[in-house]
């Protein structure tokens, strides 16, 4: 059989790029900040500022605080970033004396004052660099020692010595443990570390360190001589660890490096003190979200951002838009930290809490050992008692394995398991459950609407070309059986499909159209649970993906759901009246009520 126009899709879509939008800084005197951002703690969407060495700014009788200044009130005041904590990568200033100390003490007052959350740490610039940690007294110790940090609302102690510190806030409803090391920590320095991350063991830990890595002209990231030792000594064993921030060197870079669990740490350079004006106090912004998994990070001077006219020079300064200072961290932030924060898994439902009016069927897939194979005789009961069992039905050449029970469950259903499908086509394998012969949905037509729901999970290798167009919920019987002829009546008369690249189609013969109905999602990323929720109010169809309406839902009038006289499947799609290609994935709850259902009442947890 050869795809039809029904199984063809458009690709390679225009897209297009948004331009970034700079914040309004104000221009005011720092001791005048006015702004009243107070950060929420508990949006997934939270910003850590990074600041570099702003050395050349506070370089004896040379330099000029404004540029600091503005990066001070920016982060005071900027409301739609959400700034909760500023992070200095040391080399404060340029020669450690106690006058540029207090000039440059002077513009953190603005932070002072407002109790707003940040860390230090000594670069070589600020101290003796020849010394490690046990060095002693310092004009940096006297002027941003622990002893500045005592009416902080994140500071939580400091080494012996002072020149090591650890912090704690808060974003995106969890904690996040924050050090900020010495120049050059001490093996003591080092261990102190070691004690504070098993301290804290659930927290995920970021590393602020003056010296770490430097970066070639390509912006690759290589650790130095020393940045090797305190991989080595501390981060490579210490799982909590996921990202590393230092400065000191140009240009800036990063790498990706596995620890000893075999994780991720992400690790950067950051540094613009070459740059106009010694770096102009730029800022790098580390935008969390955890909803989308992402760290989105950019890199702009609010001192440059906030001027009227800029000469070309400054033009080009005001944002770094090259791919060393603005790009993207996908990481998936449950899977990353599971090993000492695993996030709680709410308990499941019981079935009986999921047969809300109008309930039709319902199949939950748990209790079966993880790993076997389901047997050919099982009937998975219809939570609804209404007799709408499913039976396992086998492909010619496939064995027992190409179904099988998984402990794999999403978070968000009602049930704890799913069943592995393990389906293909060129050559076709698989298997999937049926209705019974006497089920009384197989004679169901839905004129006054339905909702069709389910989880999924895609494997790997899913969008490889050999299993587009598996259904996750299908009928048996053709358009032409139930009397249609318009488009391809050899389709099911009613199918939940994916393409080859992962895109949901309910594509259906309606009681009141000759050709099909089609609603069209997006394409999915693989490896991750989805819920899809296909909506009927006995005239429009929508299509659901997370509780979220797709954009491709048709406006025609679609009444009901044609009856060709055939099974429903669960875990395949048909052609012709005959199983054609069975799922490939995890499968957990699926559910059919006989009325339009609104997103509260969905599954999802």
């Amino acid at each position: 059989m050869t795809d039809t126009s029904r199984r063809t899709f458009l690709l390679g879509a225009p897209a297009v790029a948004a331009a970034a939008t700079l914040p309004n800084v104000l221009g005011a005197p720092a001791a005048q900040a006015t702004g009243r951002h107070r950060p929420d703690a508990e949006d997934p969407r939270f910003t850590l500022v990074v600041m570099p060495d702003t050395q050349y700014l506070f370089d004896e009788d040379r330099g000029d605080a404004a540029p600091l200044d503005a990066s001070l009130r920016y982060v005071l005041e900027e409301q739609d970033d959400n700034v909760v904590f500023l992070a200095h990568l040391g080399d404060l200033t340029q020669n450690g004396r106690a006058d540029e100390f207090a000039r440059i003490s002077r513009s953190f007052q603005a932070l002072d004052r407002r109790r707003f959350p940040y860390s230090t740490l000594a670069g070589n610039h600020d101290i003796d660099g020849s010394k490690d940690d046990q060095r002693g007294p310092s004009p940096y110790l006297d002027a941003f020692g622990p002893q500045r940090q005592r009416t902080s609302p994140t500071f939580k102690g400091a080494s012996k010595d002072g020149y090591n510190t650890f912090h704690i806030f808060r974003g995106g409803g969890r904690e996040w443990l924050l050090l900020a090391l010495d120049w050059r920590p001490s093996a003591g320095g080092l261990n102190w570390a070691k004690q504070v991350l098993a301290q804290y063991p659930t927290l995920p830990a970021i590393l602020t360190i003056h010296e770490l890595v430097w970066a070639d002209d390509d912006h690759q990231a290589q650790f130095s001589t020393f940045g090797e030792h305190v991989w080595q000594d501390l981060v490579q064993g210490n799982d909590q660890i996921f990202l590393t921030l230092n400065g000191h060197y140009w240009p800036t870079g990063r790498t990706v490096r596995k620890n000893a669990a075999g994780h991720d740490v992400h690790v950067h350079i950051a540094n613009y003190q070459d740059r106009y004006y010694g770096g102009s106090a730029m800022v790098r912004l580390y935008q969390f979200d955890l909803a989308r998994g992402v760290i989105d990070v950019r890199t702009f001077s609010p001192w440059l951002a906030a001027q009227d006219h800029l000469s070309e020079m400054q033009q080009v300064e005001v944002e770094r838009s090259g791919a060393a200072d603005y790009f993207s961290l996908e990481i998936d932030f449950a899977e990353r930290f599971k090993g000492f924060a695993p996030v709680p898994v709410p308990p499941g439902r019981p079935a009986k809490q999921l047969l809300i009016p109008g309930t039709v069927a319902y199949w939950r897939f748990e209790g079966g050992q993880d790993g076997k194979a389901v047997p050919d005789d099982v009937v998975v009961r219809d939570q609804t008692g209404g007799g709408n069992d499913l039976t396992r039905v086998t492909a010619p050449g496939s064995g027992p394995d190409a179904l099988k029970y998984s402990s794999e469950f999403s978070p968000r259903q009602p049930s704890r398991g799913s069943l592995r499908f393990d389906g293909q086509r060129d050559p076709s394998r698989g298997a999937y459950l049926r209705t019974v012969d006497t089920a009384p949905i197989n004679k169901l037509e839905f004129e006054r609407g339905y909702t069709v729901e389910a989880f999924f999970r895609l494997p790997a290798n899913f969008k490889d070309g050999h299993h587009g167009w598996c259904g996750l919920f299908a009928r048996q019987g053709s358009g032409a059986a139930a009397g249609k002829t318009g488009d391809d009546p050899q389709e099911s008369a009613a199918t939940l499909s994916l393409s080859d690249g992962g895109e949901l189609q309910w594509a259906v013969y309606p009681l009141n159209q000759n050709r099909t109905s089609t609603n069209w999602g997006h394409e999915l990323p693989v490896e991750k649970w989805w819920h899809v929720a296909v909506v009927n109010d006995g005239r429009r169809t929508t299509m659901y993906v997370d509780g979220c309406p797709v954009v491709r839902n048709p406006a025609t009038p679609a009444v009901g759901l044609a009856d060709p006289g055939g099974p429903w499947l669960v875990g395949a799609s048909s052609y012709g009246g005959k199983v054609d290609r069975s799922f490939a994935g995890l499968l957990g709850d699926v559910r059919v009520v006989g009325r339009p259902l609104n997103p509260r009442e969905f599954m999802l947890g």
